[in-house]
């Protein structure tokens, strides 16, 4: 038995709601990454496609004392996304870029790495100066057509833009008639909901419900779900999940309102957001971003549910990351017969 569909898959403006159908029986049917940079821009000197152009590039570092080595600009026509594939937009080029004012954190260099699609400016490493720092580059080619395009700036430790980043973000700059044009990436929170997701694509998510199987004194049943979260909201997201404990009739196993251990012989419910090794279930979440799960979800071995809590959050903007939510259900010797039933909402809000 299905009880919906989850939400369509695609990138959504600010609360996204998915809903999980969750049944039990005894005998049992059962359904069921760095930091960004809080402020950037990019100005165009022209905004004709096919002319020669500057472009100004403007962020706010905001890791303490992180060592900076080097940055690089990366231009593309399909996602401001650090860490997706790039298509380099037709006709741009910024092989011959020349670095002709940098205010803040300075002393670098067009440096190895450059080409049509990619400058890379470098310098001999050192602690970054947190605040406003600006870039202005000239003899740019603009894209040969107009429309919207995309440039990811990454900051790194080396001095050649290999290894982690430090800080990142992403920016939009468009061919219009404007002489100047200053923008930045449309707001948007990424989300979607499924019994499994391949990678970070929400249109691999698939499945709606859980089927546990039949309910043991000895053993616990178990399952997993995974979400997909990504944003560029300043103020990040949280997911909190809403629904009842397994239910049938006036009947109910019991939800874990405290962190508890599994208890083969105990009637309990609950979830958490880890790997865990008793019972053997579960992933810790995974992906280029730096959110995770809130503290009363994220113990390993450790489960709970209390319908209305958060169970996971970031406070800036986002890379894609992946949760993995594990069920966990045991039962008591006198736990009446019957099909058990939950169903369960989960509410992601990104604070723009």
């Amino acid at each position: 038995m299905r009880f919906g569909r989850l939400l369509p898959r695609r990138i959504l403006p600010v609360i996204l709601l998915v809903s999980l159908l969750l049944l039990g029986a005894r005998p049992l049917l059962f359904r069921a990454q760095a930091a960004t940079f809080p402020k950037r821009s990019v100005q165009l000197g022209s905004i004709v496609a096919g002319d020669t152009s500057s472009y100004k590039f403007a962020f706010i570092v905001t890791t303490p004392g992180a060592q900076v080595g080097s940055i690089r600009f990366q231009f593309c026509d399909d996602t401001p996304l650090v860490g997706q594939p790039c298509n380099p937009p037709t006709g741009f080029d910024a092989s011959g870029a020349v670095l002709v004012d940098q205010q803040n954190n300075a002393g670098f260099t067009i440096g190895a790495g450059t080409n049509a699609n990619t400058i890379v400016i470098g310098r001999t490493p050192a602690i970054a100066s947190i605040g406003m720092s600006t870039y202005d580059f000239s003899d740019i080619v603009n894209p040969a057509s107009s429309g919207t395009y995309f440039v990811r700036v990454e900051t790194f430790g080396s001095n050649n833009a290999t290894g982690p980043h430090v800080d990142y973000g992403g920016l939009a700059f468009a061919m219009t008639e404007q002489v100047t044009i200053s923008a930045e990436v449309p707001p948007f929170l990424l989300f979607c909901n499924g019994v499994t997701i391949t990678g970070f694509d929400c249109t691999t998510a698939t499945g709606d419900y859980i089927n546990f199987g039949e309910f043991s004194t000895s053993s616990p049943r178990t399952g997993t779900t995974q979400m997909l979260l990504a944003t560029n909201a300043d103020g990040g997201y949280s997911v909190t999940v809403q629904g009842t404990t397994m239910l049938s009739g006036v009947n109910s196993i019991p939800a874990l309102n405290v962190n508890d251990v599994s208890r083969p012989g105990t009637s309990q419910f609950g979830i958490n957001l880890r790997n865990n090794s008793d019972p053997n279930v579960g992933s810790d979440v995974a992906g280029p971003g730096v959110a995770s799960p809130r503290p009363n979800y994220a113990i390993q071995n450790r489960y709970r549910f209390v319908s209305g809590e958060q169970i996971a959050f970031s406070t800036t903007s986002d890379d894609y990351r992946k949760y993995t939510v594990t069920y966990l259900v045991n039962i008591a010797n006198g736990q009446p017969a019957g099909i058990y039933v939950s169903t369960l909402t989960y509410t992601a809000l990104a604070t723009f």
